[in-house]
């Protein structure tokens, strides 16, 4: 028998409501209308820069307004369902009812969420960077695995991810990542795992089979848009190249086709060696330093550390802002939000980050009040 209930409808019901104030949608649709307007003109294309920046925030205004459409779509079937199978008995209506009701309400978590990215450069692209801390060379081992579930996170939301740089430990795991991820919100939702990540369970490495405590560094940017300038003197910029040691095909492996750039003004090393050639991996490294150059001049400008990076921490005790306890019992637990969950494994195999995003910018939204959670040990 179906488990839905009129209540839970006019709870939606009045979810979709705030969404669609929360997404302005009236004016985003006048905004879509005169945006298509605007690419029809002739000569549009002559600035093919800017034309592209437009066609951008078309479609991410038609997007707006086609998920408030569809939303509204799936509540008047459900409410119709509902009300019929109701009133006839008809179980498969109601049935229909709760299966529109729940689809309804995942698309809605989904506007919502999107409704919190006001920032500049949310809804683009994201550099991700995973450094590893303290923990000695199992902190490398914890590098990849963080890799993976980020990496398994962007297949979840069909994002595409490009490993830039992902060099292998002389033991185990990996000496740092580097990835691009592109798809749509990239930068505002992963912007949540910004910080220290530290993971408790035994050791694989010890013979003694000891608990072992880990750290690794996640740091996300933006992937600048073409119109943001940052001034780069190539004076201030040395170039190496040397062989590439990580997978990336027959030609990367055969040649010294890896790429490190460094900033000498200040120290900022950037690597690369995902492509086939010395010209696509500095391409590269040069739009990672681009986004790292842009973050040093916001703070800088603010004299603060800016919200784009967060805090500088030592990466290592009492700074993380998530734990994953492996042993003696099994625990992912946000100490920012008190958002947990005992399964693990959708966490850091399968790369269910979801619950964890949503919890962090509901927090940002409610003023970052403090959440009392218990440490582990």
């Amino acid at each position: 028998m179906a488990n839905i209930t009129r209540d839970q409808l006019d709870v939606l019901a009045a979810r979709l409501k705030k969404v669609e104030g929360y997404l302005h949608i009236d004016e985003r649709r006048a905004l879509a209308e005169e945006l298509e307007r605007k690419s029809g003109e002739p000569g549009f294309w002559d600035d093919a820069e800017a034309a592209r920046a437009t066609m951008a925030k078309l479609a991410r205004a038609k997007e707006d307004v086609a998920g408030i459409g569809a939303a509204r779509d799936k509540l008047d079937d459900a409410q119709a369902a509902f009300e019929l199978g109701e009133e006839t008995g008809d179980d498969e209506l109601l049935g229909e009812a709760e299966a529109s009701a729940a689809s309804l309400e995942h698309d809605l978590s989904e506007l919502e969420l999107s409704s919190w990215f006001t920032g500049e450069f949310d809804h683009g692209d994201a550099i991700v960077s995973i450094t590893p801390g303290q923990g000695g060379l199992e902190a490398q081992d914890w590098c990849s695995m963080l890799l993976h579930m980020y990496l398994r996170y962007c297949e979840r939301r069909a994002w595409k991810a490009t490993i830039n740089d992902a060099p292998a430990a002389e033991a185990i795991g990996i000496d740092r990542a580097t990835i691009t991820v592109s798809g749509k919100n990239a930068y505002g939702m992963l912007r949540a795992e910004q910080g220290v990540h530290r993971l408790v369970r035994i050791s694989p490495t010890d013979a003694k089979k000891r608990r072992q405590t880990t750290f690794a560094g996640v740091e996300v940017l933006p992937v600048l848009p073409d119109d943001i300038e940052v001034d780069i003197d190539p004076g201030d910029v040395r170039v190496d190249v040397y062989h590439a040691s990580g997978p990336g095909g027959q030609g990367v492996n055969t040649t010294d086709s890896a790429v490190r750039v460094t900033h000498l003004p200040t120290g900022i090393v950037v690597t690369c060696q995902n492509e086939r050639s010395q010209i696509q991996n500095k391409a590269t490294c040069m739009q990672i330093l681009r986004s790292k150059l842009y973050e040093l001049e916001v703070q800088k400008r603010e004299e603060a550390l800016d919200e784009l990076r967060g805090p500088k921490r030592e990466i290592g005790f009492g700074n993380q802002i998530r734990s994953y306890v492996l042993y003696p019992y099994q625990m992912v637990k946000d100490l920012r939000t008190g958002q947990e969950t005992g399964n693990v494994d959708s966490v850091l195999e399968d790369g269910d980050l979801d619950p964890f995003v949503a919890a962090y910018h509901r927090w940002v939204v409610g003023g970052r009040k403090p959440v009392e959670v218990e440490d582990e040990e």
